[in-house]
């Protein structure tokens, strides 16, 4: 149970707590509405968005034994958590005092330094989310942001294809958000479109849902060693032999395939065996679909390139001339085979199958 003496602190590094509990310990809140509790301190940064689930494969989400359990309703300081969300630790808070709605991320108390380090790394971006409000406890780190208005992901399912101009609007926010952390030493390794969010009802503005699963770098050197990511994302050079590979040019490679589903409404690389997607993947070949303009054809194939380094970097894209001009719309486009194509799942697909592919290919 949480020690009542739990307190707040802002999105700075935190040493490791002595003495914290394994991740395997279920959470358990106290529900008495009296229980004791500072006057909280907001966060360094400015309030942003909740984190909506995966695309087609989200990265690995936790282990079912990893994530903690709060029973509806339970007591948070100024808090309520009501009902979690899909990947068991997060949830839909709501801040008593004002009656505004939060999202709340749950981690181990263990886990702080790496949680937030990268917002202490990152000064302050209006397309990147910060926490609203940070409290850790004896054993578990609740990390508060605004509620959003739902995610990129959802917006493809349910427009099928995006229009260049709004696309181009739309994704010019998304590589400003990776050229950020970029820029400041940080690599974001797990990129889809589900993790850009909307922060507005019109569904225009979007910022990186969070920071979670980034990688602070320590010099120049962005090369990584881990296979960490979402399958229908994941650069060819992750999938090969090699020991290491940049994180920066894998985040671009995501950037590509993010911008490519936006305008064509399904993946450049698809297919329900997991295996036979990494082949797709590890090839690199993709057909553009028609009616697309040629800036726009010229950025995405500048994006997938099977070679790292013959990849723009994020702040190379925003000077792309698509990105910089007035796209020009292209028509709508719909054959038969455009309608036989694999396109953004509505229902299970290898988002849900994810864990099992990941865990197999990736060993």
């Amino acid at each position: 149970r949480l020690n009542p003496g739990w307190f707040t602190m802002p999105a700075a590094p935190l040493a490791d707590p002595e003495g914290s509990h394994s991740r395997k310990n279920p959470l358990e809140l106290k529900d008495d509405p009296d229980m004791e509790c500072p006057i909280p301190k907001r966060a360094q940064s400015g309030s942003q968005p909740r984190p909506p689930p995966c695309l087609l494969p989200p990265s690995p989400p936790p282990a079912p034994d990893r994530a903690p359990t709060v029973a509806p309703a339970s007591r948070l300081g100024p808090y309520v958590l009501l009902q979690p969300e899909e990947d068991g630790r997060t949830y839909r808070a709501l801040h008593c005092p004002t009656g505004t709605e939060h999202t709340c991320k749950v981690y181990p108390a263990c886990d702080s330094r790496a949680v937030l380090e990268p917002y202490a790394r990152l000064p302050r971006h209006e397309h990147v989310a910060r926490p609203t409000e940070v409290l850790v406890g004896t054993q578990h780190l609740y990390v508060f942001f605004t509620r959003t208005h739902g995610d990129m992901h959802s917006l493809v399912r349910s427009r099928r294809r995006v229009p260049e101009p709004e696309a181009a609007a739309l994704f010019r926010q998304m590589a400003a958000a990776v050229a950020h952390c970029h820029q400041q030493g940080l690599v974001l390794r797990d990129l889809k479109l589900r993790r850009f969010v909307f922060t507005n009802r019109e569904r225009t503005r979007l910022v990186l849902e969070n920071l979670e699963d980034a990688c602070v770098l320590t010099g120049p050197d962005d090369s990584l060693r881990d296979k960490h990511a979402c399958p229908a994302y994941v650069g060819p050079e992750i999938l090969s032999s090699r020991a290491s590979y940049s994180g920066r040019a894998a985040d671009v490679w995501s950037l590509g395939v993010a911008l490519f589903t936006m305008l064509a409404g399904h993946y450049p690389f698809q297919d329900t065996e997991p295996a036979l997607l990494f082949g797709k993947i590890r090839r690199g070949a993709f057909a553009l679909p028609r009616g697309l303009s040629a800036p726009a054809r010229c950025l995405v194939r500048c994006l997938l390139r099977r070679e790292p380094a013959e990849r723009l970097t994020a702040p190379g894209i925003l000077l792309h001339p698509w990105l910089r001009g007035d796209p020009v719309a292209s028509a709508p486009f719909r054959s038969r085979l455009w309608e036989a194509d694999q396109v953004v799942p509505d229902g299970p697909g290898l988002e849900e199958a994810e864990d099992e592919g990941e865990v197999g290919l990736y060993g």
